[in-house]
């Protein structure tokens, strides 16, 4: 799952991207409403959470913008801001939540992960099927046959990413992407080291192998 923060206050920025990437988000932080849009418009995120006062351009005129394109990206509106009429405004420019500040960081990670699933069950809902693996991303449940399977949040995310993806091989590049918040490091194994837990959860002895590597291409899921 991959989130934008648009905040510029540093220390909430931080402590928020800090927070998410602890919970198993790939997190992409900017400054600005125009640098916020343009991630919008070139990158694709799961949801994003936006400050109100905003150098410039304010959070606000930048969700309403956003709307206006299409876009239906599922955010979380974030604001010193307390009273009704500042909440209607919100939603009524197209945010999804209000969140007041000061906030603690399990209510904004249990608003942003409500938002997440709705926005999921709207665009493809029901339960992700590949054989006798399944997963339910409104529960966040996942099986191997009658087996319920206990993942860590980036196991969890790169599993979804596989699901939803069955027969097509991904790259390195395109799980750091999507998993994690930086660039390929052609040095890195951590793509290596998520798979093989993945893999050792999922691919209990005597079941078939489901998540095949492919030397120099990357990793798929398939029947064998």
């Amino acid at each position: 799952m991959r989130v934008l923060v648009v905040e510029d206050d540093e220390k909430i920025e931080g402590f928020v991207a800090k927070g998410l990437k602890e919970a198993g988000f790939a997190v992409d932080a900017v400054r600005t409403a125009e640098d916020g849009l343009s991630c919008l418009e070139t990158g694709s995120f799961d949801a994003a959470i936006v400050d109100i006062m905003l150098p410039g351009m304010d959070g606000l005129a930048m969700i309403s913008r956003l709307r206006d394109t299409g876009d239906a990206t599922p955010i979380l509106i974030l604001s010193a801001k307390r009273s009704v009429d500042d909440r209607v405004l919100g939603f009524q420019k197209g945010g999804d939540d209000y969140l007041t500040k000061p906030f603690s960081f399990a209510e904004l990670l249990a608003r942003l992960q409500a938002l997440i699933r709705r926005s999921a069950a709207a665009s493809s809902p029901g339960v992700l099927k590949f054989e006798d693996l399944s997963m339910n991303p409104l529960t966040r449940e996942v099986f191997r046959g009658e087996e319920r399977l206990d993942l860590q949040p980036r196991e969890y995310s790169l599993l979804e990413y596989f699901l939803r993806r069955p027969g097509q091989v991904l790259s390195k590049t395109m799980i750091l992407e999507n998993i994690w918040d930086y660039g390929f490091d052609p040095q890195t194994n951590v793509v290596d080291v998520l798979v093989f837990r993945l893999r050792n959860k999922i691919e209990k002895k005597g079941s078939p192998r489901l998540l095949h590597t492919l030397r120099g291409m990357g990793y798929v899921l398939r029947k064998e």
